[in-house]
């Protein structure tokens, strides 16, 4: 059993060395990811991009880039995702005159309801009243 522990400890040494040692390729996937992000809001979009999505484009897998972001930012694929969104909603809040309903679907929510909860556990208001404190 201990030759096993052995391995297991090397291979997982070995993972997360990595990490350390590629900072100017991170630093471009994480540009890279960015760019993604970006390019697919600005167009016209039907849902949300996943992070299988995003991964394939960068040529990766799903759980390799959630560890590279969280090593590189502390946030996962996902969560990035999501401050994006947020991020997007609240500038489409404060600049134009969209209903809730009509910027949820804007950003690719298929269900208004999702975008107010997701929106809410992320700023701790509704979008309503970020709108109207702001």
């Amino acid at each position: 059993m201990s030759q096993l522990d052995v391995l297991l400890n090397y291979a997982e040494r070995f993972y997360t060395r990595q990490f350390r040692t590629r900072n100017s390729v991170e630093a471009d996937i994480l540009t890279r990811f960015q760019s993604i992000l970006q390019t697919y809001f600005d167009s016209d979009k039907e849902k949300i991009i996943t992070a299988k999505e995003i991964a394939t484009e960068l040529g990766m897998s799903t759980h390799y880039l959630g560890d590279l972001l969280r090593n590189l930012t502390g946030m996962n694929t996902q969560q990035h995702i999501h401050a994006y969104l947020i991020e997007r909603a609240k500038s489409l809040l404060l600049t134009t005159n969209l209903t809730i309903n009509e910027i949820a679907f804007s950003l690719g929510f298929e269900y208004p309801q999702y975008f107010s909860r997701l929106f809410k556990s992320k700023t701790g208001q509704t979008p309503v009243e970020f709108r109207n404190m702001n």
